[in-house]
């Protein structure tokens, strides 16, 4: 094989996962060198986003960063309400119970912010050991030496070897799939984010939310008003801006044709929101992601020859009801695989790694969280058809409706604080769209202040991000509208009556028949990787540096 740099350990992608490895190998006096595609960390991520400091974790983001929640992060989520609509009526739960559950703190953050100060203490840290962070580096792929893992290449470098590859380039991890460790075969295995950062001051934010300087509050929504889409909205306090944004199923935006941006809008335009929006609207940002939903796709064995998953790239998104919590599964499966890592060097055996790193997995509990024996045992069952049909017809029937309302406020709200009947919950229309209208129309309360935000209109929203344009980075395969159309409604940056955005369908005259394809312009696209999973493409991603550059994220 020919001779190429070598280090220690390469870590790909600088977000939380990626950060905490780097940290913990420095700290172990390995020699670290962090590859970051994006122009600095934080350009290419997002997030809703509540970062969580577990209390049985092994590993959080302050025990590493010891000064990470007083330079990195907004607001701390001090209070947590789920919101249950049905047309203008709502009823309010208190789950602060839920998510202060096993918690330390739980702090709101944007990802560019935090994402650039956690890459300026990796470089600093890892400089300490021979290695550091470069930044504007796509890796394509994984080096191999007569089939086996023993490096990375990239689009602007030569090839490096390393005894460890730790891949935490995110979602659309490009190492995990030339790995064969994770596909985009199954819809129902992702969830889709899009998001808005909204301008306000933060003495705005106090006095609407009514909350003091230090104090955060989180709000989600479910119900009828994202038009049968399962899933649901969150709101977050930022130091000087607001969070809103959707979560669904990837797969029931598909079968539903539901066009992600008017789902947002459903949410900014309720009159549950005027309270907070008030008159003047103004967004900062739109933004865009795939979710895996751990609890299917959490690969139980993230690991092959040299090669380690962490984060989203490994499934590591615990998505469960009203529990959304990423970062910090990212942030222990780093720490966890570097330690494995310095532990293997340490018996001389760099090669065990990763069945070291699955095997503490395993036994802090990462794995049961995000895979929950509970819903392996109950919730899988709920989601079987006719199970499912059953369930809904039953909760939406009088003697449903009467259950609801005998159970009351008060049960009802420490049914939905339960950490147990979360875990459980099957991924069906029952909890995400039938019980909360439900609760809504039997216990609910009309809202009747008039809500005023009037959001940009998609060909805004894109045109108020930034782009440094490369070389397209997707292919389409098949343009047929039936192997490739739902593409043109899913996107985040697309929609059936929209000329601009990624996807358009149209009608083309061939050899004297008409057909229905699909046209493909990836200049506005936000690397969601959506088109990926219900399109026939080849997906990658732009060259570093190149594509879009959140600023918030």
């Amino acid at each position: 094989m020919t001779e190429h740099e070598h280090y220690e350990a390469v870590v790909v992608g600088c977000g939380p996962g990626g950060a905490a490895a780097a940290a913990t190998l420095a700290n172990n006096g390995v020699e670290t060198l962090v590859l970051e595609r994006g122009t600095d960390a934080g350009a290419k991520n997002v997030s809703g986003g509540l970062v969580y400091a577990e209390e049985s974790a092994p590993y959080t983001i302050d025990d590493l960063f010891p000064d990470f929640r007083e330079e990195a992060t907004e607001r701390p989520a001090t209070e947590n309400y789920i919101h249950n609509v049905a047309g203008d009526r709502v009823e309010s739960f208190d789950i602060s119970a839920l998510h202060h559950h096993d918690t330390a703190w739980a702090d709101a953050v944007l990802r560019r912010r935090m994402d650039a100060w956690l890459g300026e203490r990796v470089h600093e840290m890892t400089r300490e050991t021979g290695g550091g962070l470069l930044t504007d580096v796509r890796v394509t792929g994984l080096l191999r030496d007569r089939g086996e893992i023993v490096g990375v290449e990239t689009a602007e470098l030569d090839p490096i070897e390393a005894d460890l590859v730790v891949a935490a380039d995110g979602v659309n991890s490009e190492l995990a799939r030339d790995a064969g460790l994770m596909d985009w075969e199954e819809p129902e295995e992702w969830f889709q984010g899009v998001k808005a950062v909204v301008d306000m001051p933060p003495e705005v934010i106090d006095e609407r939310f009514d909350i003091d300087e230090d104090e955060g509050v989180a709000h989600l929504f479910s119900g009828d008003l994202f038009d049968g889409v399962r899933g649901g909205g969150f709101l977050y306090t930022n130091e000087d801006s607001l969070s809103i944004g959707t979560v669904f199923h990837l797969d029931s935006i598909a079968d539903e044709r539901a066009e992600p941006h008017e789902l947002l809008d459903n949410l900014l335009t309720h009159p549950l929101l005027a309270q907070w929006l008030g008159d003047e609207y103004e967004e900062r940002e739109y933004a865009a992601k795939l979710v895996p939903d751990s609890k299917k796709a959490a690969h139980p064995s993230p690991h092959k020859d040299r090669l380690v998953l962490v984060g989203d790239a490994a499934g590591q998104m615990q998505a469960q009801g009203p529990i959304i919590k990423g970062m910090n599964h990212a942030v222990t499966a780093g720490a966890l695989a570097a330690e494995a890592f310095a532990t293997a060097r340490s018996r001389g055996t760099p090669h065990e790694a990763g069945e070291l790193y699955e095997g503490k997995l395993h036994r802090e509990g990462v794995m049961d969280k995000l895979r929950p024996t509970s819903y392996r045992t109950v919730g899988r069952l709920g989601e079987l058809g006719p199970v499912a049909s059953l369930i809904d017809t039953v909760a939406d029937s009088p003697v449903g409706r009467f259950a609801v309302s005998a159970l009351g406020e008060d049960v009802l709200e420490r049914l939905f604080a339960s950490p147990r009947l979360m875990a459980m919950m099957p991924d069906t229309r029952t909890p995400y769209v039938t019980i909360p209208t439900i609760i809504a129309e039997e216990l609910g309360e009309p809202v009747t202040d008039v809500n005023r935000v009037q959001p940009p209109a998609l060909d805004d929203r894109i045109g108020d991000l930034t782009y440094d344009v490369g070389d397209p980075h997707i292919e389409l395969i098949d343009n047929d509208f039936d192997a490739s159309g739902t593409a043109v409604t899913a996107c985040p940056v697309s929609a059936a009556d929209f000329g601009g955005g990624c996807y358009r369908d149209e009608y083309v005259q061939t050899d004297g028949h008409e057909a229905h394809v699909v046209s493909l312009d990836t200049q506005p696209c936000v690397e969601c990787g959506t088109c990926a999973v219900v399109a026939d493409t080849h997906w990658e991603h732009p060259d570093g540096g190149k594509g879009v550059e959140y600023r918030e994220g």
